[in-house]
């Protein structure tokens, strides 16, 4: 699993006559948090774009639980708890305020485009290969790939007549 923490101070833009952050403003949150955690694993959406592979939003869902208001400084915490597969990646997220309590949980869907296209491609491979160390080979493995036998497992007793 990887995890990355991006601080957000709310501006008084980002609010609403309630006082509390726009909900649409959580889209850009959860946007700033993977920008960051992409950076900090040495990937780079600017290099990306330019080798014609766009990342396009697929699914997102935010779940708010108590609001943010002007002034908190917000923790994004962006989780991948599993492998990215195929042509997608799933980024769940939660923030937190400064008191440590969760006000919203949220996931959004990437799907790897060529941007020429706009049709799915593989996830780059050197985008693969720096995800794919934050896994286990349990987590790595798909829901088809059959789990793996003890080395010291008896054989079946199927087998042994």
């Amino acid at each position: 699993m990887y995890s990355s923490d991006t601080q957000i101070r709310v501006r008084y833009a980002e609010t609403d006559q309630m006082g509390y952050v726009y909900h649409g403003n959580y889209a850009a949150y959860f946007e700033v948090c993977r920008t960051e955690a992409f950076r900090q694993l040495g990937i780079s959406y600017k290099d990306l774009e330019a080798e014609g592979v766009g990342m396009p939003v697929g699914e997102i869902r935010t779940r708010f639980r108590r609001p943010a208001r002007y002034d908190d400084l917000l923790t994004v915490r962006l989780l991948l708890k599993q492998p990215a597969e195929g042509s997608r990646v799933l980024f769940e997220y939660e923030i937190y305020n400064e008191a440590q309590e969760l006000l919203t949980e949220g996931h959004t869907l990437m799907v790897f485009v060529n941007m020429s296209t706009g049709r799915p491609v593989p996830i780059p491979p050197h985008i693969q290969q720096k995800l794919s160390g934050y896994f286990t080979d349990d987590e790595t493995a798909g829901p088809l790939t059959p789990p793996k036998a003890p080395v010291n497992a008896p054989a079946p007793a199927a087998f042994l007549k």
